[in-house]
């Protein structure tokens, strides 16, 4: 939940945005940053007690934020199952606009599309006010729902979107995907491995990973661990062929934006930097990749925004990576 700011302001660096990331930070309240400079380094010790006071913070703030010019269609299905739902975010008076999908995370096992009444629909909001139709979904979950399914559910939702965005003002050819922790794991099996998608690609155009779970290799003192194994199971001979890193090499080259942040849970920024690796190694450059730094004063890790090769290199040599690191 701390993350979900950095989707707002990371996002405004995508061309389809209007509104740049500084103008989102001096929006953030004095009492904001004193609070979030507490709690952060405490977030690993207790998640969910975190993630409580963080919307506790946050939520009256998004009461009061803007909401004119947006109307809103609820609880979409766009497939077969309870969880194949989706909240249209409409920007009134507007057509052919580009389409920007959110998919939450919750460790496998939990969250939705609506932690409460302003979470996570302020995110489709903000992009709808931005002259875009904004998409908040879910998908379904373990343990009821093992892999690959909440990728295959990413892959409903596109065709839905395909087949539907026109009528409520998208344009079908212009889709954009952010997923968010778990949710950012799904997006990237679905736009990775070509077994999910039709022949013809994933059909986006582009998409935001943040703080997501690419290259499967858990270790027994990882808090998520159980919700780990309740969805890619616990035979480890697996991990390797369900890793989205491991499709990398094979799949559609995409526009494609990385954050990772200061307090993320353990090991997440690893696995973005491992991403970022994969593709520049298969591109031979490198795609956006920032690091959100939120003590006192938010600011954009400047050392990383904009990583080339060499360090890439420099990272796979470091990370003490023998060979290719990603098989």
């Amino acid at each position: 939940m701390r993350r979900l700011v950095h989707a707002l302001v990371g996002l405004a660096l995508l061309p389809a945005l209007a509104v740049p990331a500084q103008a989102q930070l001096s929006n953030m309240p004095d009492e904001l940053r004193v609070r979030l400079a507490e709690i952060n380094p405490t977030w690993g010790k207790d998640i969910l007690g975190n993630v409580a006071k963080t919307l506790a913070l946050y939520t009256p703030i998004l009461a009061a934020a803007p909401k004119a010019g947006v109307s809103i269609e609820r609880d979409i299905a766009y497939g077969p199952d309870a969880r194949h739902r989706l909240d249209l975010h409409k920007p009134e008076g507007r057509t052919g606009v580009p389409v920007v999908v959110f998919l939450h995370g919750g460790a496998y096992v939990r969250g939705d599309r609506s932690v409460n009444a302003e979470v996570y629909g302020n995110v489709a909001t903000y992009f709808a006010r931005q002259g875009m139709l904004g998409v908040n979904g879910t998908y379904r979950l373990a343990p009821a729902a093992q892999w690959p399914a909440a990728a295959q559910d990413v892959n409903l939702l596109v065709q839905w979107l395909k087949a539907n965005a026109a009528a409520h003002g998208g344009d079908p050819n212009r889709i954009y995907l952010i997923g968010h922790s778990a949710g950012a794991t799904h997006v990237a099996t679905y736009v990775y491995r070509k077994d999910l998608h039709p022949a013809d690609g994933p059909g986006v155009s582009g998409i935001v990973l943040m703080s997501g779970r690419y290259h499967f290799d858990p270790k027994a003192d990882d808090p998520n661990l159980k919700n780990f194994q309740a969805y890619f199971g616990e035979d480890a001979s697996r991990y390797p062929a369900q890793s989205p890193i491991n499709h990398v090499k094979t799949a559609k080259p995409l526009p494609t934006f990385l954050l990772i942040s200061e307090y993320d849970n353990p090991d997440l920024d690893t696995q973005g930097a491992l991403l970022l690796s994969a593709l520049c190694e298969r591109d031979r450059s490198c795609p956006r990749f920032s690091v959100w730094i939120c003590t006192i004063t938010c600011r954009w890790s400047t050392s990383s925004t904009r990583p080339t090769m060499r360090w890439a290199a420099r990272f796979r040599s470091s990370s003490g990576a023998g060979g290719d690191p990603f098989l």
